[in-house]
């Protein structure tokens, strides 16, 4: 696994853990992208993304990674 993916899965376990709380501190360009990993379109609201916007913002290396990240956190739920 890269360091994208890795630190993109790091966040996104964060925010899922323990919620908007910890989601809030990420940087932008992280809190985008963990939104769009755990489908919370509300989080992206509350930054005033439209989901493509967000799909922009976020950039294409990430992008690809987003169905990666989303499918291995569903698995540690099992």
């Amino acid at each position: 696994m890269n360091d994208c993916y890795q630190h993109l899965l790091s966040k996104a376990r964060d925010a899922k853990r323990d919620g908007h709380g910890a989601w809030t501190v990420q940087s932008t360009g992280e809190r985008v992208a963990v939104a769009l990993v755990l489908s919370r379109a509300d989080w992206l609201a509350e930054m005033d993304y439209s989901i493509a916007e967000a799909i922009e913002r976020t950039g294409p290396e990430w992008v690809a990674l987003i169905p990666q990240v989303a499918r291995q956190l569903a698995d540690e739920e099992d």
